[in-house]
């Protein structure tokens, strides 16, 4: 039980990382430097606990082509759209839409069964998350192009969450980071150096806000969201991002002064309900 609960506040801090590094350089570079770190702290461990590597170069691929939607897709266009002016609440609420989206494709893709219950979970868990948004707009916040970067980043994470379950579920979490976090870090390079100038302004806020990213966000909730992926159902799993907007929002408040309506507040208790409408598995039957 608490490994979901871990992961839903490393996750939501993401947002607020994002937030508090941004305004010292842009988002493609931000995330260049992020991930060669990641590699640079991971190789080694990968290297002297001597961890198996991919046996087909099959797996290679799918690995790339995960992390290219987890991180390259998910966290590239989320850091864009906070650049643009998206508040971290917000684009949290966007990208939290996206256990809808999974648990529709799940059966699909994965051949996972969603009961009647976990479906008014799902709903209800939008429900939450739509009231919360309507809070965030109704004052005003972020602009239209803004946001939709948001909503790219939605569909990228739902893909790379199904993706991930699908084809990289069995892969070593140490060697297959790595590999995910090298490709990331030369896509990220690669687009930096095309779109942006490369500028960075070094600051105390730069420093924490990176290495928080790094060390909790790409090297700890990372490695738990890929262990929940493992060992439940992709719908499950994908129904904790729900709470990471709530969590958002009270982080930010604390941190940056974004206030919370009652309408937000009656959101964040919906979306918890219908994540436990999700995840509750009923009494266990004793064996006759």
């Amino acid at each position: 039980m608490a490994m979901p609960a871990v992961f839903v506040f490393l996750w939501s801090t993401g947002f607020i990382g994002a937030k508090l590094g941004l305004p010292y350089v842009e988002p493609l570079t931000f995330l260049a430097i992020r991930f060669a770190i990641c590699v640079v702290l991971l190789l080694p461990v990968v290297i002297f606990t001597r961890t198996h590597w991919p046996a087909r170069l099959q797996d290679y691929g799918h690995l790339a082509v995960s992390g290219l939607l987890m991180h390259g897709g998910y966290l590239g266009f989320v850091f864009m759209s906070i650049y643009h002016g998206t508040p971290a609440g917000t684009s949290s609420l966007i990208v939290g839409i996206q256990p809808l989206i999974v648990a529709a494709l799940a059966g699909a893709m994965l051949g996972e069964k969603v009961s009647l219950r976990q479906w008014t979970g799902l709903l209800l868990g939008l429900l939450g998350v739509f009231l919360v948004v309507y809070a965030k707009i109704s004052i005003g916040e972020g602009s239209l192009f803004a946001m939709s970067l948001s909503f790219i980043a939605l569909f990228s994470i739902a893909g790379g969450t199904l993706y991930q379950k699908k084809f990289c579920a069995n892969m070593s979490m140490k060697s297959g980071n790595l590999i995910q976090f090298a490709v990331a870090c030369l896509y990220f390079t690669l687009m930096s150096l095309i779109f942006e100038t490369g500028h960075v302004v070094w600051s105390g806020e730069l420093i924490f806000a990176m290495a928080w990213l790094v060390i909790v966000l790409s090297l700890g909730a990372v490695t738990l969201l890929y262990i929940l992926l493992r060992n439940g159902a992709a719908a499950n799993v994908s129904s904790l991002f729900y709470l990471t907007p709530p969590c958002t929002a009270v982080v930010a408040y604390f941190l940056f002064d974004e206030t919370l309506g009652l309408l937000a507040l009656i959101g964040m208790a919906v979306a918890v309900v219908g994540v436990a409408l999700v995840n509750y598995k009923g009494p266990k039957r004793k064996a006759a």
